[in-house]
């Protein structure tokens, strides 16, 4: 029974805390476009990033593989 003198008054904390957060989220926006996500995912990227544009092609294989040992050591 002591516990519930704890427990309750932490509980209660936590929940304002969440209430908090939650219409903190909705006056920022958090929550205005929900659809502009969700569709994004249906169209293709035509043009590639610029990371991938500059990137060097390489020969297919990884570049670990070529530092790698037989196993008997160096």
């Amino acid at each position: 029974m002591e516990s519930l003198f704890l427990l309750v008054p932490i509980a209660l904390i936590f929940v304002a805390i969440a209430l908090k957060v939650f219409f903190w989220a909705i006056k920022s926006g958090q929550y205005d476009n929900l659809d502009t996500e969700a569709h994004r995912i249906l169209f293709d990227d035509d043009e590639p990033d610029e990371a991938q544009r500059t990137a060097p092609k390489t020969s297919g294989r990884h570049p670990e593989s070529d530092n790698q040992t037989d196993g008997k050591g160096s």
